[in-house]
């Protein structure tokens, strides 16, 4: 997401055109109408409703000014007052309130809050409201979905996008990252500098429809099989966030979903039992990915799209920066908010190893769940390959960890498998790279590999 857009989220708003959806097809409840006032009139106006909402006294309209605080004409103090009158609680912005409202054992919602916030999203694109219709199924919790300062398809997925040979991308740099996919001996690579802008694409690869929901905020770049009960899911970018990762939403259902789980947690399918499966997905450079597949097809830059798809062009001060744009819970602090992980999750459990440990290229020799595996990969480019090794110790047979040595046998590392030189294979185990606090909130229960222990 582009990095304007917090900035320009109350001016947004505030200037916004469309029409404010009469009272009467929400709800006539009086609760509802300050609410409404609070983030829809002039300062003065807004001020009174705050104040009527401030003297009802009810615990529950917390979350209504939290989520009010970054649209309403009110100061952010006066708010703030309000919410410590309310609550108990004290702290400074609205940043800080919503990590309040995740970590506290908030108050339930107020029966007026799901009408509230259809209204208010409806008012920044009315097709907010699609999403949110009365009496929607959920499982995360309504007010910590937050807007993230683009309307639904802001972001614009790719779909079936244009490739091109390797031989045609002049616009690569060597040393630009790109996602490396390989499925039935198709070889394809997606550049970050054109998925920072997009987020998403939708295509098929190998004769196997896929989709690598990428968000941006949390580093994260998931592959998954769309194909559920034999049709399948098209995906693009909601709009909306929860806990500073990307809601996508299915373009069949217009259901909500969890682009770190692969799981509908909004509308019509929640409660479904669903979960995408992953696909491994390589980040690396493109030199090193185009020499290993020359074959490889690229994404080709005219994707039909007006974007600045220079390398650094998006989101360069984010990724530079150790601060988060959203909020969200440090549930561990094992390694900082936005050190990078791998992060394989297996039949039995799931486990995070830092990028770090891949300084200068290793090996590691682990397990994760009921399973053996073996990782190899290289900090320097975000690259990071694991796969089954059933009980085999292996090691570098070089430096460039194309080759490994185990079980007296020399292995060569391929997309799909390790391939010893008898002719046996081991699979490769899917995983992805992720910023710590995204893999520690979403996985909290998933073991966490320390160098040294």
């Amino acid at each position: 997401m582009p990095m304007t857009r917090a900035a320009q989220a109350v001016a947004f708003v505030l200037a916004a055109a469309l029409p404010l959806p009469a009272l009467a097809e929400r709800s006539d409840d009086d609760i509802l109408h300050d609410s409404l006032t609070l983030v829809f009139d002039d300062r003065e106006p807004a001020r009174q409703a705050l104040a009527a909402l401030v003297e009802d006294g009810d615990g529950r309209l917390a979350h209504t000014l939290i989520t009010a605080m970054r649209f309403s004409p009110v100061p952010t103090d006066e708010l703030q007052a309000a919410l410590r009158d309310l609550t108990g609680a004290a702290a400074d912005t609205w940043f800080d309130w919503m990590l309040w409202q995740e970590r506290a054992a908030a108050p339930p919602l107020h029966p007026s809050y799901a009408d509230f916030q259809r209204a208010l999203y409806a008012r920044i694109d009315p097709r907010f409201a699609d999403f949110l219709p009365p009496g929607v199924a959920h499982e995360i919790r309504l007010e910590e979905i937050v807007w993230g300062g683009v309307r639904v398809d802001g972001i614009p997925a790719l779909t079936n996008p244009d490739l091109i040979a390797a031989g045609d991308a002049a616009y690569l740099r060597a040393e630009d990252l790109v996602f490396g996919i390989e499925i039935n001996g198709d070889a394809r690579a997606y550049p970050l500098r054109i998925l920072d802008w997009h987020e998403m694409f939708n295509d098929v690869i190998g004769g196997v429809p896929v989709s690598l929901a990428y968000c941006t905020l949390c580093g994260a770049g998931i592959l998954f099989e769309t194909t559920v009960d034999g049709e399948p899911f098209v995906f693009g970018s909601s709009g909306f966030l929860y806990r500073s990762n990307k809601l996508m939403y299915d373009t069949a259902t217009r259901s909500l979903w969890n682009q770190f789980t692969g799981r509908p947690v909004v509308g019509p399918l929640t409660g479904s039992g669903i979960e995408l499966t992953i696909r491994p997905v390589a980040i690396t450079a493109w030199g090193e990915w185009r020499g290993e597949h020359p074959d490889t097809r690229v994404l080709a830059p005219d994707t039909g799209y007006q974007r600045d798809y220079r390398p650094g062009a998006a989101y360069s001060t984010y990724f530079a920066s150790p601060e988060l744009m959203f909020p969200a819970v440090l549930y561990d602090d094992t390694f900082a908010a936005k050190d990078y992980v791998f992060g394989i999750r297996a039949p039995g459990g799931a486990k995070a190893w830092p990028l770090a440990a891949f300084a200068g290229g290793a090996v590691i020799n682990d397990s994760v769940g009921l399973i053996d595996v073996v990782l190899v990969g290289d900090q320097a480019t975000r690259t990071v390959r694991a796969y089954r090794r059933d009980g085999i110790r292996f090691a570098a047979a070089g430096d460039d960890l194309d080759r490994l040595i185990g079980d007296g046998r020399t292995w060569t590392v391929t997309e799909a498998a390790l391939v010893a030189d008898d002719g046996r294979t081991l699979p490769r185990e899917a995983g992805h790279v992720a910023y710590w606090f995204a893999w520690a909130g979403y996985l909290r229960d998933a073991e966490v590999f320390v160098p040294g222990q």
